[in-house]
């Protein structure tokens, strides 16, 4: 993704760290889902490293992405 530097404005990317991801469709499901807030650019789910790297076009509070995940039924252990 070069391109998000076109713009010049600085991009946020935050990781969700989750518990309780076993598979592909679990990442799947938590990248929809994240994916589909409002200010979230791109998603990509690391299934090893249990978290998703979420690019935001704006600031999204923490506790939003956390909401989110939780509600699929995962637990999120951390956020940075």
């Amino acid at each position: 993704g070069g391109i998000f530097m076109l713009f010049g404005k600085e991009k946020i990317t935050k990781e969700v760290f989750i518990d309780g991801m076993s598979c592909m469709h679990c990442a799947t499901k938590v990248e929809k889902a994240l994916a589909a807030l409002n200010g979230v650019s791109d998603v990509k789910v690391d299934l090893n490293g249990k978290r998703a790297i979420v690019k935001l076009k704006k600031e999204i509070d923490d506790t939003t992405l956390k909401a989110t995940v939780e509600d699929l039924g995962y637990t999120v252990t951390d956020i940075k």
